[in-house]
């Protein structure tokens, strides 16, 4: 293939200058509503996936596909920022309306079970252009000094690094080659739920593919936590995984894989939140908080001098003043509803991991009706693997360990 061929969806060579020609779906699409005829079902999915094949850009081995969730934020979040930036007015209808958007966008892939990068792409470019205007617009003012710089860049780059650490392998249990090995899961467990044994407070029921063997250990203090089982927690057979979950650990329908000690997908990072990378996206949600709200910081006290950022925040008199500064006051109001959002989600995994309680079990707890609500309801303890502040936060660090995967190996 040249750089502008491609190999399309039905298998046939195809060039990009005929991206346009032979498009059946988008015809159809066209003349019904031209006559003013409703599609048929399923005919907005067929050309919107004929749209994603043809989206294309050219490359050394041929023409590489672009996810077209990917544009969206690179096209319009700039434009919508520099329309806030022309009228107090148009920024808090902007600033209403946008996350509105995002939220009905989330729950619309969230009901459809399908995996996007709209919102990996919305976070990411969102750093980047923040970065960008506080280095074109704040940075010449002179109020900000170059050490004060280098300290939001370090920010920056620590949470990106840590954000591509969060997107590694969560912690994916392996999926089972083979008849035989799946026969031998089948004979093993004669029901879809297979009830585990325990032995106190660190007692472990360790099931094998090919075998039915219990074993309990016993240990001190909290060094035995991660393989602790309590009494009525039970591990399940996946049918489509084909293998037996561990305890806590849960089937991701937008991954289609079972995690270790599954906490939820996050859409942000496009991938789920597990045993291997938890730590992780902690990590890049606090610096990520660190580091938004040093920018607002600086940005506030180069626009509105004089005043303490949260009162500048909401009473700054010559943000209008001129287009530079209502651009950068308009940036800091969009950083400021995303870093209050994460903050809330941040505060959220906090508590949770407090109380050693994922997610997942939170919301099968309110499900079933049998976990505890603390807080005001930020929190939700099931009382299974709680065992106090400084235990579960032992736990919570010791995640990924050699000790624990070697732990989770056995159970499996």
């Amino acid at each position: 293939l040249c750089c502008c061929e491609y190999v399309d969806r039905n298998g046939e060579r195809n060039h990009l200058v005929t991206c346009l020609c032979d498009c059946q779906e988008l015809d159809d699409g066209c003349d019904r509503w031209l006559t003013c005829k409703s599609l048929p079902p399923g005919a907005l999915e067929r050309i919107t996936d004929a749209v994603a094949d043809r989206v294309r850009v050219p490359w050394f081995a041929g023409a590489v596909k672009i996810n077209i969730s990917l544009l969206p934020p690179l096209l319009l979040l700039p434009i919508l920022l520099h329309v806030a930036a022309l009228h107090f007015l148009l920024a808090l209808l902007i600033f209403t309306s946008l996350p509105v958007l995002v939220l009905w966008y989330y729950y619309l892939t969230h009901r459809r079970k399908e995996r996007t990068l709209f919102f990996l792409s919305l976070g990411l470019f969102s750093l980047g252009y923040m970065y960008y205007v506080f280095l074109q617009e704040v940075v010449p003012r002179g109020s900000v000094e170059y050490s004060q710089v280098v300290i939001l860049t370090c920010g920056l780059v620590l949470m990106l690094a840590a954000l591509s650490q969060a997107k590694k392998d969560p912690g994916y249990l392996p999926i089972p080659i083979g008849k035989n090995e799946v026969s031998c899961h089948l004979m093993d467990l004669p029901s879809k739920k297979v009830k585990g044994s325990s032995n106190g407070l660190h007692g472990v029921a360790i099931l094998g593919a090919a075998s039915g063997r219990a074993v309990n250990g016993e240990a001190k203090g909290c060094s035995r936590l991660p393989a602790e089982e309590p009494e009525g927690m039970r591990k399940d057979w996946c049918a489509r995984c084909q293998l037996v979950r561990p305890a806590r650990a849960g089937h991701c329908r937008l991954c289609g894989r079972c995690v270790r000690r599954l906490d939820h997908h996050c859409v942000w990072i496009n991938s789920c939140v597990g045993e291997q990378n938890h730590q992780a996206f902690i990590l890049a949600l606090s610096l990520f908080m660190l580091t938004s709200v040093y920018g607002i910081t600086l940005t506030l006290g180069t626009i509105c001098r004089g005043r303490t950022p949260f009162m500048a925040l909401f009473y700054c008199p010559g943000a209008y003043s001129d287009y530079s500064s209502a651009l950068s006051f308009t940036c800091v109001w969009y950083c400021a509803i995303v870093t209050a959002g994460m903050g809330y989600v941040l505060l959220i995994q906090l508590l949770n991991i407090s109380y050693n309680v994922t997610e997942r079990e939170a919301r099968l707890a309110l499900r079933d009706n049998t976990g505890r609500r603390l807080l005001g309801g930020l929190v939700i303890d099931t009382g299974h693997y709680n065992r106090g502040f400084l235990c579960n936060w032992s736990h919570f660090l010791s995640l990924g360990s050699p000790a624990l995967q070697r732990s989770a190996e056995d159970i499996v």
